[in-house]
């Protein structure tokens, strides 16, 4: 068995290694690590990649290719080659390397997030758009965000009163969820003290833990079988989960609508008959998935940003009194936080961009893929190679950035950078064609979100402000190592809500 063994992976090596040679010989590739026989460079990431991937770029340059078993990936680390990528050859490194953790999921080729930019896909952009993500749209179902953040509120309130802990990171995530679920479903799924919160937080975590981990599996082919890591099993796992409550919830929809009764009017009666219209392009199955998609992305993201935000501020009373100022000055005498109000706020609007440049959501994009041979700067990448754009390494990039480690909101006071991926040291939400479709709505969440919390709180940790964990776990998002634990303690002795 042995010998057998020593044969296989002496053949693989083989071959891995005439493949490289070809591939030299028919292309001219950015420099990178040469790497060891079989894993490539998989040595050289370690439990943090998006680090170990910029400090291999100061070597190599803003565009570097490493080997990843069999799996030969460009890595691109500043402005410029991210807007190479994403902007100038944006329609040739659009497509989507299937992971092997992707492949847990029972209707894969439904999901936006891994399909190729086909009518399905264009449709699934369109519907998104008309319902949940155009101005008039977001504006129309402010009331419903704001309606569920009153009422967290009130819950944050009466902790403060007991002098109990919370855990900020997890108010965020039920808040956010019940946004969601408000505007999709006219209903709240969970709350702080629910039981089934958990099962949504570990179902969201785990999906963005295993699809940004590196799996063994995805860089040696023969190893897909075993699921050596566990990845497929525990996304799987996760994946069901949620497909199961979506195909609850879509089922009880379609039942109220047979026994004609009236319409919700939400997003999900508009998606259903946006299907009826689309027949052949987006079907029942389509919606359910993106309904788990959306609770997916759009939790995470927000949540993420609203626990690092939080973080820093504690980290920095001063910005924190200056951003409660600033919301105080538009607060009506009712006490009431309106979005509308608070979406010009400029200072507010620095610490969120702030948040997301220091601690980007995606700290890299998930992974691109060169459709056909293409020429990114004066290199010749072949088709069906892997693209990585790390998002973390550009917002932390001294060139452009001063003091790139320090968490300066007053930074973004002095530009117009924002979110939409035309400014490509700034790129929270991607850019091109594969660009987050919800950027922008979750600015929205975040800010009603976190001028709520300082506005009407002070808040207390358990130790010293200057002994606060800072790290970050990586995975396709990057999530806070340790949970944000700390007492509310209402800033006014009424009560507002």
């Amino acid at each position: 068995m042995e010998v057998l063994l020593v044969i296989l992976l002496s053949l693989i090596f083989f071959l891995m290694v005439m493949h490289g040679v070809r591939l030299h010989r028919k292309t001219k590739l950015p420099p990178g690590p040469l790497g060891f026989p079989i894993i490539g460079n998989l040595l050289e990431l370690g439990p943090k990649p998006h680090e170990s991937l910029a400090k291999l770029a100061q070597r190599y340059g803003p565009l570097m290719t490493i080997r990843l078993g069999s799996i030969t990936t460009v890595v691109a680390s500043t402005p410029d080659a991210a807007r190479e990528i994403l902007q100038r050859k944006d329609e040739v490194c659009s497509g989507r390397l299937i992971i092997d953790a992707a492949k847990g999921l029972e209707n894969l080729e439904a999901t936006m997030l891994w399909m190729s930019p086909n009518e399905t896909w264009r449709a699934i952009r369109k519907a998104l758009n008309l319902y949940l993500t155009n101005p008039q749209k977001l504006n129309a179902l402010s009331g419903l965000r704001q309606d569920v953040v009153d009422e967290t509120m009130k819950f944050v309130r009466e902790s403060g009163h007991k002098k109990v802990s919370v855990d900020i990171g997890k108010l965020a995530f039920s808040m956010v969820l019940n946004q969601l679920s408000n505007t999709l479903l006219s209903q709240n799924v969970t709350s702080y003290e629910s039981d089934n919160i958990k099962g949504f937080k570990t179902a969201v975590a785990t999906v963005m833990e295993v699809l940004g981990r590196f799996n063994i599996a995805d860089v040696i082919p023969v190893m897909k079988p075993l699921d050596p890591q566990n990845i497929r099993r525990r996304a799987k796992a996760a994946y069901q989960w949620l497909d199961e409550v979506t195909e609850r919830l879509v089922s009880e929809r379609l039942k109220h609508r047979e026994s004609k009764l009236p319409r919700f009017g939400d997003m999900l009666d508009s998606l259903l008959e946006f299907s009826q219209e689309n027949q052949d392009k987006f079907k029942l199955v389509h919606i359910k998935v993106l309904l788990a998609d959306l609770f997916i992305a759009g939790t995470d993201t927000v949540t993420n940003t609203v626990t690092w935000a939080m973080s820093e501020l504690l980290r920095n009373p001063d910005m924190l009194l200056r951003l409660r100022q600033e919301v105080d000055q538009i607060v009506g005498q009712d006490g009431k936080i309106k979005e509308e109000k608070i979406l010009g706020l400029l200072y507010l609007n620095a610490v969120i961009k702030e948040t997301m440049r220091l601690h980007a959501p995606s700290p890299l994009l998930a992974p691109h893929k060169t459709e056909t041979e293409v020429k990114l700067g004066n290199y010749i990448v072949p088709a069906e190679t892997q693209i990585l754009v790390n998002v973390w390494a550009i917002g932390r990039d001294p060139s452009f950035w001063e003091s790139p480690t320090s968490f300066m909101p007053e930074r973004f006071l002095k530009n117009e950078i924002d979110y939409k991926g035309q400014h490509f040291e700034f790129l929270p939400f991607g850019s091109g064609r594969r660009r987050c479709p919800a950027m922008p709505l979750a600015p929205r969440m975040v800010s009603l979100i976190l001028a709520s919390f300082v506005y009407h709180f002070d808040w207390k940790l358990p130790h010293d402000k200057d002994e606060m964990d800072m790290n970050g776990v990586f995975g396709l998002s990057l999530q806070k190592a340790t949970p944000l634990i700390a007492t509310p303690i209402p800033v006014k002795l009424v009560d507002d809500f």
